[in-house]
């Protein structure tokens, strides 16, 4: 991100346009983001699971017999989480078990992270020719942005043929900053029918798009399957920081990427949580359904118009 200062600016424009369009994914270094405060986060963040959440995460495995499956297992992720909420109001000072110094690092690093989000979405409008601060007046609904944090542990696993991390699935929100460990992987993302790694980079933050750019963006942009492979050695952080929109925003393809006669016009418009409630259960299916479901919440009256006059 350094080169945007500078003459090599359209070159890494045109890089994250490349990477929108035909990855979903991409790697941000030189993001601005102190390289001390990351280090705390992971540190602190390490000691957390250590401390407080691995004991827990053992007495779950035991409780399920998840060391004995002999087959895979498809309803379950071989996970440790736990959730910070920090837009429209923060929830950190009410999270059990978190040292002050963890809740204070936590809260500083969101808020580096909501800036670089925020510069993000106006980089993409740029590439899209959408006026600045189109993306984030659409996310934003009438208090603001839903930001929110999932802190993620993915301890050794002793069948990593058997149980996935985390199963595949689409991101429901607006942009996803990841903030991954670098020494063990784990994430892959789904390319032309293959999984492919994105590797573990030191201080770098993962991009990736969630449905609500896609609609937006009329699938000029488009969210990606991406899922968690378990290893038998290592423990993968993993934290994850969602800027989706605020629960009523309005969420519809840009007028600006819609064509005069609207038939290219391939995606619904519907409010933020209509959608939210359709995906809790949908999460490890395909998208595609979830946009023609609310398509069709979208026009009821195409279809209750005769009965009505009946």
């Amino acid at each position: 991100m350094g080169n945007l200062n500078n003459e090599e600016r359209a070159a890494t424009m045109e890089k994250i346009r490349d990477a929108c369009e035909n990855w979903g994914f991409f790697e941000l270094v030189n993001h601005g983001i102190s390289l001390e405060l990351m280090d705390t986060v992971e540190r602190l963040t390490k000691d957390h699971y250590k401390k407080c959440m691995e004991q827990r995460f053992k007495e779950m495995v035991a409780s399920k017999g998840l060391e004995s499956a002999q087959s895979e297992i498809n309803d379950l992720d071989w996970e440790s989480t736990f959730f910070l909420r920090h837009l429209p109001a923060s929830n950190i000072s009410e999270i059990p078990d978190l040292d002050e110094d963890y809740r204070k690092v936590m809260k500083d690093f969101a808020v580096e992270l909501e800036k670089l989000a925020e510069l993000l979405l106006d980089l993409l409008c740029g590439n899209l020719g959408l006026e600045k601060g189109y993306l984030k007046k659409v996310l934003y609904g009438s208090k603001g942005p839903n930001f929110g944090t999932k802190v993620s542990n993915y301890p050794p696993c002793p069948k990593p043929e058997l149980i996935k991390g985390l199963r595949a699935h689409t991101d429901a929100g607006g942009l996803i900053l990841l903030f991954q460990d670098h020494k063990v992987s784990g994430l892959q993302l789904l390319k032309d029918g293959h999984w492919i790694d994105v590797p573990p980079m030191r201080h770098s933050i993962v991009i990736n798009l969630g449905d609500q750019l896609e609609v937006i963006t009329n699938g000029k942009y488009k969210s990606v399957m991406h899922r968690v492979v378990t290893h038998t050695e290592g423990n993968r952080m993993s934290i994850a920081s969602f800027y989706n929109p605020g629960n009523d925003a309005v969420i519809a393809p840009a007028p600006a990427l819609v064509k005069e006669d609207e038939s290219s016009q391939v995606y619904p418009k519907f409010v933020f949580d209509d959608y939210m409630k359709l995906y809790a259960g949908l999460k490890f299916q395909a998208k595609e359904p979830r946009f023609e479901a609310m398509k069709a919440m979208e026009s009821p009256s195409i279809n209750l118009g005769p009965i009505a006059t009946v």
